[in-house]
Formats: structure tokens, C-alpha cells, sequence
């Protein structure tokens, strides 16, 4: 017993490190849960960042909208005249609107057809945030110009290249002849798997069907002094309640909580945590129940010597962190490698977060705790009248 009971080493670890193959299954165990959960609320946050990116790149500090507006893949409407009743308050310095459509983008290459995100706007307002619009913009004044989004899904063509290679060139989107005239970074999302911005008179040739005074997003630029969320409240309590008054967070939380709660997606997502928590906890208790059974007569000595159960549990739980600690780490560098293949795979911005990598910590303590807390029944059964 003197081994057992030595303070030079943590009773837990000299535990833990007399069976070695059998910590090793345990970190590895540990360590596939770890890069479970990292998975999915990698994917999770890949998908609510790259579905909202745009909403935070529009330039403006209010943003109208149709009310029933959800999503980008499925706008909805409104009369512009709302947008021009803004102008008539004192601290509104200019407005510009914005037309969203879903069209076909010819690749240049295969020839082949997707669908595509279209973005219509004022080539003279600045509309977007991205530097690369802001330098090129000038070039949508000519109809049938467009800047292509070259972070977007590899199926479109390589277009990023091919206008390095050759600067403008020509390919077709709706069935209309239409020219690249520069490239920009946004991405794909679960929304869209690309993005076009154009001007609002190629918009409109680009869909005849679509009414000139009927647009999808207002943007509402202030007077550096005043205050938005006051003129965003009196906005929304003069205005009609056909539009509603955001900030472009408030847009953006829109489009997130589509995909949160009006999609499983969201739903699946969080199983696959619930998922990986779960094989976690089972991994650590079948290997604390394992320890504690063929232990079991030294720890009823330690019972037996006085030692209560509220120090065998200290033990355990101590067995179950220096365990969380050994399977996080090297769950926390593979799941680096993993979101690079993820996103070269998928292009969607998958990538490790501070705060995503707190939370794994604290859900595999949790674990890692609770089945200690488990394995502890066993315990309570050894009885050093039985053992001698």
C-alpha cells in the first residue's frame, strides 16, 4: 500500500499510469469525442458566419426591409418610395438601394449552368464594405459588368484565375453575354454557393420581370452625431408596417436565426455535440469503472484507514481531469487540420475560435467529471469486511 498511498505523485495519475494501453484507448477515445463536437459547432459557426457576411459588409447604419424577409435565397420586396420617405428626417444624410436575385452563372469553362446569388446596385453609392467593390466599382457604370466572387464554390469556374490570366473577359449569366470586369472575396454559404454584384440597370436587364421601384434591402447612412438606435426607433414608429428598420446586425441576426430555427440544420448540428458529449461520457466511465473494479481492494483499505468517500471521489474526479486534459490536446490540434480539409472541401469558413475552443474544454471537464461522479457508485460498494 505504501505505493499507493505515495505523495511524491498525484494518487490519480500513478493510477491512471499503471496501465498504460488502457490510458491510451481512453485519450483516444476522449480525443474522437473532442473532434466530434469541434465538428459540429465548427460547421455550425461556418455556416451562421458565412450566411451573415454579406449583411455585415453592406455600408450603412440602418437597413431596410420587408418584414416577412427571412432569408437571401428567398427575398422579399418593398416599395422604394419607403426608402425616400427616410430622407425627410433631419439626421438621414443619404440613402441607396439594393436589389437581390437568384440567377444562372454560365462557367466560362465547362459551360455549365448554377445558380448563383446577384447583387443589384447604385455603381455610384457605395453599397458593400469589401475593399475590392469599392476599388472597381467605378467599372459597373458600363451595362453588362459584373465582379464575381472568387471565394465562392469551384463549380462556378475558375474565375478568380482566368481574370488574373486575362484580365476582363466574357461568360454569360441568365442567358445574357455579361463581362468580368473584377473580382472581389465574400465566400459560399449554405444560402448561396457564389455571389455576383453588379449595377442595378444590368440588374434589371438581367431581369426584365423585376418592377425598377420594387427593391430588397434600403440602406440608410446617418450624420456622423446622431444616434442609431433613436432614429432607428422613431423610423420604425412613423413608418408603415410594410418595412421594418434593422441595424445591419439586426439584418444579419435575421438570416441567422433562419437557419437556427427555421431549418434543422441548426438541430442536427447541436445532436452531433449532444452526440459526441454522450460517447464521451461513456468512454470515461467504462475506463474509471474498469480502474475502480480492479482496485478495489485498495481502496477499501484506504476506507478502511479512514479515508472517506468524499476522498475516493476527490480521486476519481482527479483521474477524470488529468484524462479531459491528455484527450483535449491533441483533439484540439487534429480538429485544426480537419477545418483546413473542411473548408477546402466545402469553402465555407470553418475555423478554430477561441471561444469554440473554451466551450470544448468546459463540455470535456463536464464530462470527463460527471463520469467520474458515476464511477464513484462503485465505490461505494467496497467494503473492507469483504475484502479480508
Amino acid at each position: 500500500m505504501i505505493p499507493l498511498l505515495s505523495r511524491k505523485t498525484p494518487l490519480a495519475w500513478r493510477q491512471l499510469m499503471k496501465e498504460r494501453t488502457r490510458l491510451l484507448i481512453a485519450v483516444a477515445g476522449i480525443a474522437f469525442a473532442d473532434i466530434l463536437m469541434f465538428i459540429q459547432l465548427g460547421f455550425e459557426s461556418a455556416l451562421f458566419d458565412a450566411a451573415i457576411k454579406p449583411h455585415r459588409n453592406l455600408q450603412a447604419d440602418l437597413v431596410l426591409i420587408n418584414p416577412q424577409f427571412q432569408t437571401l435565397f428567398s427575398v422579399k420586396s418593398f416599395s422604394r418610395d419607403r426608402l425616400y420617405q427616410t430622407l425627410g428626417y433631419e439626421g438621414v444624410k443619404s440613402v441607396n438601394s439594393v436589389y437581390i436575385g437568384t440567377g444562372q452563372w454560365r462557367n466560362p469553362e465547362t459551360r455549365l449552368d448554377r445558380a448563383i446569388l446577384i447583387w443589384g446596385i447604385d455603381p455610384v453609392e457605395t453599397a458593400f464594405k469589401f475593399p475590392e467593390v469599392q476599388e472597381n466599382q467605378e467599372s459597373l457604370k458600363q451595362l453588362n459588368q459584373v465582379l464575381f466572387d472568387q471565394m465562392g464554390r469551384p463549380e462556378y469556374g475558375a474565375v478568380g484565375d482566368i481574370f488574373q490570366e486575362r484580365g476582363k473577359f466574357e461568360t454569360e449569366l441568365n442567358n445574357k453575354v455579361i463581362r468580368v470586369s473584377g473580382v472581389f472575396s465574400n465566400g459560399a454559404s449554405f444560402a448561396a454557393d457564389g455571389n455576383v454584384i453588379t449595377s442595378d440597370s444590368t440588374f434589371l436587364q438581367l431581369f426584365p420581370e423585376r418592377q425598377r421601384d420594387r427593391i430588397e434591402v434600403g440602406l440608410i447612412t446617418l450624420h456622423p452625431d446622431v444616434d442609431a438606435d433613436k432614429m432607428r426607433s422613431q423610423l420604425t414608429a412613423d413608418l408603415p408596417n410594410d418595412v421594418i428598420v434593422l441595424t445591419p446586425e439586426g439584418f444579419a441576426q435575421i438570416e441567422k436565426q433562419y437557419w437556427a430555427e427555421g431549418t434543422g440544420i441548426g438541430f442536427i448540428f447541436g445532436l452531433g455535440v449532444v452526440v459526441g458529449f454522450i460517447v464521451g461520457i461513456v468512454i470515461v466511465y467504462q475506463i474509471l469503472y474498469s480502474d475502480v473494479s480492479e482496485h478495489l481492494p485498495e481502496y477499501a483499505t484506504l476506507k478502511a484507514m479512514g479515508y472517506g468517500d468524499r476522498y475516493l471521489l476527490g480521486v476519481l474526479l482527479q483521474e477524470a481531469l488529468f484524462l479531459a486534459v491528455l484527450g483535449y490536446i491533441p483533439a484540439f490540434f487534429l480538429s485544426f487540420g480537419l477545418y483546413q480539409i473542411a473548408y477546402a472541401a466545402t469553402m465555407l469558413p470553418i475555423t478554430m475560435k477561441l471561444e469554440r475552443a473554451i466551450t470544448v474544454f468546459i463540455l470535456t471537464v463536464i464530462m470527463c467529471s460527471f463520469s467520474g461522479a458515476i464511477a464513484m457508485q462503485k465505490l461505494r460498494t467496497a467494503d473492507p469486511a469483504d475484502v479480508f
